[in-house]
């Protein structure tokens, strides 16, 4: 039986608002074996759930979300806007994708990586970005588990790789092909690809032999993913 990986992007947004903790939950019991979170910090450090730089889209407040504390993000939002140790909390023993959003420096790392060793979340939280916050993680944490993102045709380097070391490659699903899963593969690492949404190109990925998928639609690929096709087993 075939069996990737099912990571739910944001929770489950189709039926909840994205990043937040009814969405997390819908989605861990609707099949996903993961949840890809977007993490970001408030003006006073606190890692939160958000992937826009602004309230704006999500929640109707024009206010960028490096300007405000953490009370006054709950506040504006009702509370709606969990931090990171809520979602840690609320996913129970279920694996977590941290996507650190937007430039990330060294405050950023820290500040996340402290809230998951203090939750007692590091075995089951891996972390995916491009390569300059995954090398930051990286010199964090020697040990922790890393989806490079990667958004060209274009190998990364063999230097990067040595780097980063990688559990993970991540690319946008249109990018991959056959030859492209062949040569993640023969480099050791495992493909994590993300968003597809519809039955259409879900079903191709699961037919390239893909080792993770990311995508907004956890009930399609929970379907669709359990045809029976010889020689693969579902990763921990």
């Amino acid at each position: 039986m075939q069996t990737v990986t099912a990571v739910a992007h944001r929770g489950d947004p189709y039926r909840f608002r994205e990043n937040t903790l009814a969405s997390l939950r819908s989605a861990l019991g609707r099949g996903a074996d993961a949840v890809e979170i977007d993490v970001r910090l408030t003006r006073d450090g606190v890692p939160v759930l958000l992937h826009d730089e602004t309230l704006r889209r999500l929640w109707q407040v024009d206010r960028p979300l490096g300007a405000l504390s953490a009370e006054e993000l709950r506040g504006l939002t009702g509370g709606g806007v969990p931090t990171l140790a809520q979602a840690l909390a609320a996913t129970g023993d279920s694996r977590v994708m941290v996507d650190l959003c937007g430039p990330v420096g060294r405050r950023t790392v820290e500040r996340t990586l402290d809230v998951i060793r203090q939750s007692g979340a590091r075995d089951r939280v891996y972390y995916s970005a491009g390569a300059e916050a995954m090398l930051a993680v990286r010199a964090a944490d020697p040990a922790a588990e890393i989806a490079l993102t990667w958004t060209t045709l274009a190998p990364p380097r063999p230097a990067l790789l040595a780097a980063v070391r990688p559990r993970w490659l991540n690319y946008r699903f249109p990018l991959v092909d056959r030859e492209l899963a062949a040569r993640v593969h023969r480099d050791g690492c495992l493909l994590s690809v993300w968003t597809p949404d519809t039955r259409r190109s879900i079903s191709r990925l699961l037919e390239l032999g893909v080792d993770s998928i990311t995508t907004n639609r956890i009930d399609v690929l929970h379907a669709l993913r359990s045809r029976p096709e010889p020689g693969r087993t579902p990763l921990p």
